[in-house]
């Protein structure tokens, strides 16, 4: 349904850039409350775009002659009558979406303490963690060991090897649903500001590209999740500077070395507790 609302929301953009109308261009989000306010005063074609710019509230009021120039395009008869179609299509998915919501939540009542404890991982909601209740359950002990959920999740590395050769690091396919639940929480984990997730995604991001990285974060959050369920206990984020206290002395002798190279005599001491 949500995949449904967005084919929606691009037909209707598509038909405004039909009738040159740059809307989007402007605001940021066009099915917002100023969004929708014009869309329907686009619809019934009785304003100007002087009065249809008025209609933007807030942030938005700060681009009303851009807002102007941007309402000013050619919709005929044809344009109003599609652009009426598709908005009442879209709110028709929009409230089918509301009923299927309050559904799930309904289905998730039993599992209420759960969802509580899921939704403290940087880069799970609500649906992100009703996805993973779906899909694993919250009983752990049907798994033998956390490196068995990970294979059976599809998010642990290949193991192809032969004749002392590594072949392929591919990894298996796995449960898809799942798999995309928790590669979609590896990517909100990596925009998680002050976060251990975020801080070592960017660190393999580095070394081992975009693609690497988030799987392995997609592992340590299914980790996390395997021992929140098992061991009913609430996430515990070690915070971004947890890897740089691991090897305090080796990153303290790397930045020494690159000040040191660009001409700079560093001298390095330990401040005194205040009295």
């Amino acid at each position: 349904m949500v995949e449904s609302r967005s084919a929606e929301r691009n037909r209707l953009l598509k038909l405004l850039e039909t009738a040159n109308i740059k809307l989007a261009s402007v605001a940021s989000d066009v099915f917002g409350v100023s969004g929708r306010l014009m869309l329907q005063a686009l619809a019934q074609g009785r304003a100007t775009p002087q009065e249809m710019a008025q209609l933007a509230k807030k942030q938005l009021r700060k681009k009303l002659p851009e807002l102007e120039l941007a309402l000013e395009g050619k919709l005929e008869e044809h344009h109003r009558f599609l652009l009426q179609l598709q908005l009442n299509r879209l709110q028709a998915v929009e409230q089918d979406l509301i009923v299927l919501e309050q559904r799930i939540r309904e289905k998730l009542t039993p599992y209420e303490s759960q969802l509580t404890r899921l939704d403290e991982i940087p880069g799970v909601d609500w649906t992100l963690a009703a996805v993973i209740i779906a899909e694993l359950g919250v009983d752990m002990s049907v798994f033998q060991s956390v490196s068995q959920l990970a294979s059976w999740a599809g998010v642990c590395p290949g193991n192809h090897e032969s004749a002392g050769k590594r072949k392929s690091s591919r990894i298996p396919k796995g449960n898809v649903y799942l798999k995309s639940a928790l590669v979609e929480a590896a990517n909100a984990a990596a925009r998680a500001k002050g976060t251990y997730l975020r801080d070592k995604f960017y660190r393999l991001k580095a070394r081992r590209g975009y693609k690497r990285a988030v799987v392995a974060v997609a592992h340590k959050i299914l980790v996390s999740i395997y021992h929140m369920l098992s061991q009913n206990v609430s996430y515990n984020d070690l915070g971004d500077l947890y890897l740089d206290r691991l090897n305090q002395h080796h990153l303290t002798r790397n930045l020494v070395h690159r000040l040191e190279r660009l001409g700079y005599s560093v001298t390095l001491s330990v401040p005194q507790p205040a009295a």
